[in-house]
């Protein structure tokens, strides 16, 4: 449990915290939402120690271990599950299973578990330490923004893993359907307090819409009481006969409360600018093939996570024999795993890159406008927010700049902020700006909600639905796929896919590879279907022997488990004996070292008690597994 009392904290005249109250109680797993820079992720370093406030207390149990997520790169071992194993316990040392049962929902193969973690990219090195997070036996897990590093496979697997995870948690995510399929708790920081309910952020939100709306109209008839009384006052002063009451109400008005007029809060409130567009088909994309040669670099999306990946990577094709249309005002949303070719694809349609075969053809009045965050890169340091969004087309007054820049949230002065001191958030939104300012028939977005915030999220969504013209996005974001996405691009199963229908259309009749056992059954029938008795024994004799493989060490080890519990209970049972004997003899000496002994083996036995749960969890579902694809084996 985590107790916040009075927590104030400001940065010279601008307040981030005023008398903030905020209790984490046990087993609660709290979702901490709020509007970018109003304090998420410093309330967060407060309670880890990394940054000081100005006055309060936060109350931190002793012995309380916390799992926060760590940016800092160190890795010391020579393969990927060494290094996670890191995190485990001195009891759980040779708990090897369970490292690698989270490297893999995390995205990790076999293969790369045995690699060097020094070796890959960036987002999978960041997902080694969340690996490490979640193997660390913490009482209190903090989260702050994990999504940012995976795709949306392993955010689905995160999701199932938070849910059944015991102790408390707090997470900070701009993904609202992951949240709210996490927690038991919405927490909100808003105009510099913390407020708590038990439920999801649509309830936390509709809760505090619902008590500003009330509290609006409480202020505005006190101002309107206390103009009528003012007024009273004025017009019946010189009365005599009125005087006592005018008197009375000068004393009321004394005593009568003053209710500040709520400020605005700056949302991300813009609009997509379309072209009417008179042509029926915007684009054709037909039988596209696409590989990266070894002169050709792929982004940071798509980097290899090691060099023998990157050879293999140069070899392999990213998208084969691709075919799909794009109408007008279409909503068509590429979804995948992380480094399958979804930033590619939109790069070959942007015109970066040129496929290998297949073709691509756009009709000759089209214009498209393409977000992607590395093109931050690109953007003049010395410039200001103003200058760059007034600088990129000849048709942009100095008015419509300035009110781009205050629909991304850049208003008044802060328009002339250089682009040099800006956070990367702050990037990404001067690139929305540009693209605001540019008209286009065509909206090309790789992952556009990265930096944004909750409610910034929503007001993208607003955006999409208004714009006239059509949109192809990438993302991981379920909350927005299930309000955005009529078509897919999937990248799934080593293929890529055009889907005619929704995300729930896709889930409920195809689902993901890695979290579908239905997946694995159809796969083994459709192959069944081709193959002769004879290749269909040579499947399941190779099924046989990987099941052997697979559940005979987990067999011993719940074998091993259970002998480890029997002989420490045997002892137990005899130093009982040696207990009740010694308290007839008045015996202190082995009433005290015997009672101590058995202290540490109980707590032993509890420990290995639960390894044998974990272990035993572990054997019944790869047995499970084995079942249904054995069944998926008809003759």
């Amino acid at each position: 449990m985590i107790k916040i009392t009075d927590l104030d904290k400001c940065f010279g005249s601008r307040t981030l915290f005023d008398n903030l109250n905020l209790s984490i109680n046990e087993k609660e797993k709290v979702g901490l939402v709020g509007r970018n820079g109003h304090g998420k992720t410093s309330l967060f370093k407060m309670i880890l120690g990394k940054m000081e406030y100005d006055s309060g207390l936060i109350s931190i149990p002793k012995n309380y271990k916390i799992g926060y997520l760590e940016q800092h790169i160190n890795f010391t071992k020579n393969t990927a599950v060494e290094e996670a194993c890191l995190a485990l316990t001195e009891v759980e040392k040779d708990g090897k299973w369970k490292a690698e049962k989270i490297l893999s929902g995390l995205g990790f193969s076999r293969l790369d578990m045995l690699k060097n973690p020094n070796l890959f990219s960036g987002g999978y090195k960041i997902r080694i330490n969340l690996a490490k997070v979640l193997l660390s036996d913490a009482n209190m897990l903090m989260l702050d923004e994990p999504n940012n590093y995976l795709d949306i496979v392993a955010i689905r697997w995160l999701s199932g893993f938070l849910r059944s995870w015991k102790s408390e948690l707090i997470l900070i995510t701009h993904d609202r359907s992951f949240m709210d399929s996490v927690i038991t708790h919405c927490t909100v920081i808003h105009r510099t307090k913390a407020r708590k309910i038990e439920g999801t952020t649509q309830k936390l939100y509709e809760q505090i819409e619902k008590e500003e709306e009330i509290y609006e109209k409480t202020r505005r008839n006190i101002e309107k009481k206390k103009k009528q009384t003012e007024l009273f006052i004025r017009r019946f002063r010189a009365k005599a006969r009125l005087a006592g009451m005018v008197q009375s109400r000068i004393k009321s008005l004394e005593k009568q409360e003053t209710l500040a007029e709520l400020t605005e809060i700056e949302d991300l409130d813009f609009s997509f600018s379309s072209i009417e567009f008179n042509a029926a088909k915007m684009l054709g994309v037909h039988n596209l093939s696409f590989r990266y040669s070894s002169e050709e670099n792929s982004d940071n999306n798509i980097k290899s996570q090691s060099e023998e990946q990157e050879e293999a990577f140069e070899k392999k094709l990213l998208i084969k024999n691709l075919s799909f249309e794009v109408l007008k005002k279409e909503r068509i949303c590429v979804i995948g795993k992380n480094g399958k070719g979804k930033s590619t694809l939109l790069k070959l349609i942007a015109g970066r890159l040129q496929p290998n075969d297949g073709s691509i053809k756009t009709h000759p009045d089209l214009k498209i406008s393409y977000f992607v965050q590395s093109d931050a890169a690109n953007l003049n340091p010395l410039k200001t927010v103003y200058d760059e969004i007034l600088n990129c087309s000849n048709k942009i007054l100095p008015q419509k700049a300035r009110n781009i820049a205050g629909a991304v949230m850049f208003s008044g002065d802060d328009a002339l902020k250089k682009i040099d001191i800006l956070s990367g958030g702050e990037k990404a939104r001067v690139l929305l700006g540009k693209i605001l300012a540019t008209p286009c028939h065509l909206l090309l977005l790789d992952e556009p909600t990265n930096h944004l915030d909750m409610e910034s999220c929503e007001g993208l969504i607003d955006a999409i639905d208004r714009f006239q013209g059509s949109v192809i996005m990438v993302t991981h974001n379920e909350e927005i796929l299930r309000n955005v996405a009529t078509k897919l691009i999937i990248f799934d199963r080593n293929e890529v896919i055009f889907f005619d229908g929704t995300y729930q259309d896709f889930l409920n009749k195809r689902g993901w590879e890695d979290e579908n056992f239905k997946a694995e059954s159809k796969s083994f029938n459709k192959e069944s279907n081709s193959k002769n008795k004879n290749e269909i024994k040579k499947l399941r004799a190779q099924l046989i022997q990987e099941k052997s493989k697979t559940l005979k060490p987990l067999d011993e080890k719940v074998k091993k488990l259970e002998t480890e519990i029997a002989k420490k209970e045997i002892v137990v049972n005899l130093n009982n004996e040696k207990l009740a004997l010694a308290s007839v003899t008045s015996d202190v000496k082995i009433l005290q070292t015997v009672a101590k002994e058995n202290k540490v083996l109980e707590s032993e036995i509890e420990k290995l008690w639960m390894d044998f749960a974990f272990a035993l969890e572990h054997l019944e579902s790869e047995t499970e597994r084995f079942r249904k694809l054995f069944e998926s084996l008809e003759y």
